[in-house]
């Protein structure tokens, strides 16, 4: 049987990614994205032209209801969801004096609470089987931080603590929890940098260059087939760089 795979942010970047190489692995896919419905139907059908089953669906997984309804979708199509890829996310640039608390409760919402929401939905469908895999696409701001991403740090550092915790909770029912800890990926989150920052990014990178999602991609999936006995990692792939 086909494993299923729920992806959230999966409309382009890192998310589209992972979509498409599990795809490739012959996986069925359920694909989530708040706002981009053109780059949702896109990846949907790229999946489809793959020859894998694809339920793609519109929606906020920074509200609590939307991430129940996303699995009961998801369990009702394909009869149980084997990894949950916990991709969503947003960041905001400036300083942390600036910023609202409506900034500040959109940014947690959407990058911290959708973890813990929809790993909260999915996981009676794996307690269920003695089985899965829950796998959440983290920073390393959440490591060291960022001077201007303070808030966009504390959401990631929270989302490795999470990881980490609930990796030992599950870890006696079979499920695996691990996270990777993304540092510079040449995706849109890091379009607002010009030509001078970029490349003084790049100075700072030992490899040289950014990091692109389909390497992101490749060690979603490496880590879905991965060893049982792995879990509770967070894992970094940045290139040298911290």
């Amino acid at each position: 049987m086909k494993p299923t795979v729920l992806v959230t942010g999966a409309s382009s970047g890192i998310g589209e990614a992972i979509a498409l190489e599990f795809a490739k692995k012959d996986c069925n896919l359920v694909i989530a994205s708040r706002s981009n419905t053109s780059g949702l139907a896109r990846v949907r059908d790229t999946i489809q032209t793959l020859g894998c089953d694809c339920l793609a669906i519109q929606g906020d997984v920074s509200d609590p209801e939307f991430c129940q309804t996303l699995c009961q979708h998801a369990v009702s199509r394909f009869g149980a969801v084997d990894c949950l890829i916990n991709n969503a996310g947003i960041s905001h640039i400036g300083l942390f004096q600036d910023m609202t608390p409506d900034q500040w409760d959109r940014l947690l919402k959407v990058n911290l609470y959708s973890v813990i929401q929809m790993s909260h939905a999915v996981l009676p469908s794996m307690l269920r089987r003695h089985s899965g895999s829950i796998l959440n696409i983290s920073s390393v701001w959440g490591t060291v931080g960022a001077s201007c991403e303070v808030v966009y740090s504390a959401s990631k550092g929270a989302v490795n603590s999470f990881t980490k915790a609930l990796a030992k909770e599950l870890a006696p029912s079979g499920i695996r929890v691990n996270a990777i800890a993304c540092g510079a990926i040449d995706t849109t989150m890091n379009a607002w940098l010009d030509a001078q920052e970029h490349q003084q990014l790049l100075d700072e990178i030992p490899a040289g260059r950014m990091g692109r999602s389909d390497e992101a991609a490749m060690l979603a999936y490496q880590l879905f087939e991965g060893p049982q006995y792995l879990t509770g990692q967070v894992i970094t792939l940045d290139g040298g760089w911290t």
